[in-house]
This record gives structure tokens, C-alpha cells and sequence, in this order.
């Protein structure tokens, strides 16, 4: 019989790429997690894994079993959402996860929701950048998470993960003036000899601007690296360039910021664990959070 533990270990391995990863995901040594490899090895009677020197990859035996794997965990969240739904109600810890600007604008009415429906639930809040979403909720550190994807930068699908759209967003070019339109991309060509402001490298927000500025013909000239759209809003304000920002990341924006829209959307899920869409705790959570979508935004999904 294999061991259900040990096929997390695999299936993990397969989205970290590295021993080490693995074992710091869930608090073990690096020595610990191959000796369980090892042990699920015997126990498949089959490698599943390659070694040359510290690289360890997948065989296809072992890439098979993580597909097994992941409907074998997916069937263990489903049967654990349907006996905590014995119970008289969600209870309990209920960690939600999510990127700065949903957690200003939204975190705080769902929280009030929560309290007031379900008093048993203790939620606790946690910043996270969307890349590291699906790790923590695979590694047990969140339940319920929020995940964007902007046009030009779509997600991937993860098969651990189960999502709910929430709402989808209108993004803006932000500056200090109107301009004509130019060609097929008149909201973004007319600044492409002006500084640009864009969130720091590896996010997707940074890649979507340099992506849609790309798209319109032009490489963006990159002066400043900033992740807070109130902080991008202020430096706009203050001549210092050009800025891509999301309907959710205008709120108090200074009065002499011109915000123009654009033809370029992002989009919001809630991300849970794949069979956990039952659970009491994430069915609550979910109701709370489509609450909390500002009004503009209800029904855009």
C-alpha cells in the first residue's frame, strides 16, 4: 500500500523541482525527505526518480503516479470538507491569503461578513504575492487564497488547486495628461518616449506592463520600481513618469493624475485546495469575499 504522506512528498517534488524546496515546504530535513522518496520508491517497486549529482527528476513512472497522487489528495480534501460539514457549523482557524491591493479593498468587509455569520471562525489574514499562493495552500499554511492573471500574462492552470472567479478589473494607464490616439494601441504608443513606472521584476504586474507596452511597439524606458499603487499614484503625480495600474489600486488617487483606460483587464479567482470547494470554512469564505467586491465591479467575472 503506498503511503499517502509519502505521494504528498512526490507530488511536491514534482512542483518545487528540488529536494531541498520540499523539505522546507514542510519543515523537514533534506535527508528526511529522501529517505521517504527512497521508502516510496520500494513501495511502488519502481524508481520513480532520477539522480545525477544534487538534480533529481521525475521518471515517467514517477510522473504518472503524481497524476494518481493528485486525485488521491483531491478525494481525502473532498471527504474532509464532507465531515466537517457534520458539524454544527465553520469552525476554527480559516487562514486566507492575498495580494496588497485586494487586501485594502476587500479583506476588511469579508472579515466583518465573517464575524457576523459564522462567530465560531477565526480568520487570519496573510499578504501573499500570487506566485507563492499555490505552494502555501499545498503545504497546509493557507485554506482559502486570491489569485490574479492579467491579460498578456495568463496563469496556468495548477491541477492541486480548485478556483471560483470573483470579479475582473479595468487597468489604467495613470499621467498627467491626455494624449490622441495613435494607431491600433492609442492608450499606450502616445507615452513611449516617457518614463515609465512599473512594480519590481518577477511580478506579474511588472510583466504585463512591459508586455502591453511591447504589444504597442515599444520597449517601456523603466525609471522607477515601485510594488504600492498608491506610491506609483503619488510619483505620477510628481512628474516622474508613467504607470499601468488596476481599477483596485486608484482609490485616493491625487487629483492631478490623469487615469485613462485601457483595453487591457485583470482578473480575480478565489484558490483553495482541489476537493476542499465543499468545506464549511471555504464555502464561507467564498460567500464573504464575493461580498466584499466593490459595486462596480459585481458581476464582472
Amino acid at each position: 500500500m503506498l503511503d499517502v504522506r509519502r505521494l504528498r512528498l512526490l507530488r511536491e517534488l514534482s512542483y518545487r523541482g528540488t529536494i531541498a524546496a520540499v523539505a522546507h515546504a514542510f519543515s523537514y530535513t533534506p535527508s528526511a525527505v529522501s529517505q521517504q522518496l527512497s521508502i516510496l520508491e520500494r513501495e511502488a517497486g519502481i524508481a520513480l526518480l532520477e539522480r545525477t549529482g544534487r538534480r533529481v527528476t521525475l521518471t515517467p513512472a514517477g510522473r504518472r503516479l503524481v497524476g494518481h497522487a493528485e486525485a488521491v489528495l483531491e478525494r481525502l480534501e473532498r471527504a474532509a470538507s464532507e465531515l466537517t460539514g457534520f458539524r454544527t457549523g465553520p469552525t476554527g482557524p480559516l487562514r486566507i491569503g492575498a495580494y496588497p491591493t485586494a487586501v485594502r479593498a476587500l479583506l476588511p468587509s469579508a472579515l466583518d461578513t465573517l464575524s457576523g455569520d459564522h462567530p465560531g471562525l477565526e480568520p487570519m489574514i496573510c499578504e501573499v504575492d500570487p506566485a507563492e499562493v499555490a505552494p502555501a495552500l499545498r503545504s497546509g499554511e493557507l485554506e482559502v487564497a486570491l489569485l490574479h492573471e492579467y491579460d498578456f500574462v495568463p496563469c496556468p492552470p495548477d491541477p492541486s488547486l480548485g478556483t471560483t472567479p470573483l470579479f475582473t478589473e479595468p487597468m489604467y494607464l495613470a499621467s498627467l495628461t491626455t494624449r490622441k490616439p495613435d494607431g491600433e494601441h492609442p492608450c499606450l504608443a502616445p507615452w513611449r518616449d516617457d518614463p515609465w513606472i512599473t512594480s519590481t521584476r518577477l511580478t506579474l504586474c511588472h510583466a504585463m506592463t512591459i508586455r502591453a507596452c511591447k504589444a504597442a511597439g515599444f520597449t517601456p524606458g523603466v525609471r522607477h520600481r515601485v510594488d504600492d499603487f498608491a506610491t506609483v499614484l503619488h510619483l505620477v503625480a510628481g512628474n516622474q513618469g508613467v504607470a499601468v495600474v488596476p481599477h483596485l489600486g486608484i482609490a485616493g488617487a491625487p487629483s492631478n493624475v490623469v487615469l485613462t483606460r485601457l483595453p487591457i483587464e485583470r482578473r480575480t479567482a478565489i484558490a483553495y485546495r482541489r476537493g476542499a470547494a465543499g468545506h464549511p470554512a471555504v464555502e464561507a469564505a467564498v460567500a464573504a469575499l464575493r461580498t466584499a467586491v466593490p459595486p462596480e465591479l459585481q458581476g464582472e467575472r
